[in-house]
């Protein structure tokens, strides 16, 4: 699994081939990540090629917060759907449990409007039991085969199985060594949500930037263990996540780790 996330122009479409090409086939995109265009272009590559065909993929994509409103989501998804030159996505997620005020256009939110302190203002009329009615007509309209969230927590995933006719399918969320998250993991295979670990790796380089961190690439027992079996760090790290039951989409720019990661 590939995670598209954000990257220069010209450089996800290329690692999205060079993924497919040596057997990825779930694909994670996001409409915030402003790259699904080119994504889209070289999936039609592919499928001219004859490397893959769309049945053979795993697409999701995630509704960005600031469509959250029941006439947004739908318009939301339609727009990924093109972008991506997909017919369907396999699964879409709300992408964070929070809706923020609207920016006038579904198909490329931009940046969120703030309020005179700079602050993002949110959409307080729109509660995320609205927005999941909303996803659930995703399905009934064709537009999704499958429904989830993303970074919700054990409060919100409790909540939403609460009022879901649909339940989710998927809770994409931070987990890896480091942060365990054991307690919400436990509990979405207990109610068979099927937990997908964004930042598998730690979060690498930009962890240790952001939050002053050691990331668990150089932590020094996971390059013990992965000397001990003749494996890398980062596939010690991804084991360690499929033991515990999650799937696994870590992210590369880079063409060897891309396909060690495979």
């Amino acid at each position: 699994m590939l995670r598209s996330w954000r990257s220069k122009p010209g450089v996800v479409g290329e690692c999205v081939k060079i993924a497919i090409k040596s057997g990825y086939r779930h694909i994670d995109c996001a409409q915030i990540y402003g790259n699904e265009k080119e994504i889209g272009e070289a999936l039609q590559e592919l499928f001219k090629e004859g490397v893959v065909t769309r049945e053979e993929l795993f697409i999701t994509s995630k509704v960005w917060n600031s469509n959250h409103a029941t006439e947004h989501v739908e318009g939301a998804a339609k727009s990924i759907i093109a972008n991506l030159q997909c017919e369907y996505l396999d699964l879409a997620l709300i992408h964070f449990p929070m809706a923020f005020a609207f920016t006038g256009d579904v198909a490329q939110p931009g940046e969120s409007k703030r309020d005179e302190k700079d602050r993002i203002i949110m959409d307080e009329e729109t509660p995320l039991h609205v927005t999941w009615a909303a996803m659930e007509k995703l399905v009934e309209n064709k537009l999704a085969r499958s429904i989830g969230v993303s970074n919700y927590s054990m409060r919100e995933t409790r909540d939403a199985l609460a009022y879901a006719k649909i339940p989710p399918a998927v809770n994409q969320l931070e987990t890896h060594v480091y942060f365990s998250r054991s307690s919400l993991i436990d509990y979405c295979n207990e109610k068979k949500i099927s937990v997908t670990a964004h930042t598998p790796l730690g979060g690498g380089a930009a962890n240790v930037e952001l939050f002053g961190s050691t990331s668990p690439l150089e932590d020094e027992a996971v390059k013990a263990i992965a000397a001990k079996v003749g494996r890398s760090p980062a596939q010690v790290l991804l084991r360690w996540c499929l033991q515990h039951g999650m799937v696994v989409i870590p992210k590369s720019t880079k063409e060897s780790r891309i396909l060690e990661n495979g």
